[in-house]
């Protein structure tokens, strides 16, 4: 199958592109934009990708579904489009980032600047139906970024894989901790960021491990 994505990324998972799973899912997700209202925009659904190619990829930070709401999602996991209000989680993350490294919080959502300097910001489902939290998991997405988080795991070597809530920590268990750093810590959600989100200081964790690793760190 030919699938519209950054050409790096094609190299390395037309093996999935071309699997019967995927088949199946492009096939629920064209007929979902048929007939339903879906985020992200169709031709952002790959936006994580091609915005940040396979071997500039410095940081995954892994997310569950894309935002629901309108004029939210975007293709990057926990950003939003430039003027919209930050969803929660998204607020805790800035906050974070202040507490971590003294960074005001800033005027826009939209995390593409991070993209661009190689943090991969990867949904587990990269699709959701409008107003229906979940409504596209089991579909065959999880397998994909599964194939996509293997990849990374594997052919490269220092990266941070960023693993918040144990959502995501499950689906990164199988990434080897001696090639790589994994940061791990309750979800950024309000339900949770008190419970050891805040003060996890990832971020500088993070730029930390770069620099160390002979890495541009990251302008958070």
């Amino acid at each position: 199958m030919n699938v519209k994505i950054e050409e790096s990324w094609r190299q390395r998972l037309q093996e999935e592109f071309d699997k019967p799973y995927f088949e199946i899912l492009t096939n629920f997700v064209r007929n979902e934009y048929a007939t339903n209202t879906i985020y992200p925009p169709a031709k952002l659904i790959f936006n994580a990708f091609d915005s940040c190619p396979f071997d500039k990829v410095k940081v995954v930070i892994l997310g569950q579904d894309p935002y629901h709401e309108p004029g939210q999602a975007h293709g990057l996991c926990f950003s939003v489009n430039d003027g919209v209000i930050f969803p929660p989680s998204l607020r805790n993350i800035f906050k974070e980032i202040e507490g971590d490294l003294g960074i005001p919080q800033p005027q826009s959502g939209n995390l593409q600047r991070w993209a661009e300097q190689g943090v991969l910001l990867l949904n587990a489902t990269l699709t959701v139906r409008a107003q229906q939290a979940g409504s596209h998991q089991n579909k065959g997405w999880e397998e994909f970024t599964d194939a996509v988080i293997n990849k990374l795991a594997t052919e490269r070597e220092n990266l941070v894989f960023i693993l918040w809530g144990s959502y995501a920590q499950q689906k990164g268990k199988f990434i080897d901790r001696k090639r790589h750093l994994v940061l791990t810590s309750v979800h950024p959600s309000p339900l949770s960021a008190h419970r050891g989100f805040f003060g996890n200081k990832h971020f500088s964790k993070t730029n930390a491990y770069l620099k160390e690793k002979g890495v541009e760190p990251i302008n958070w």
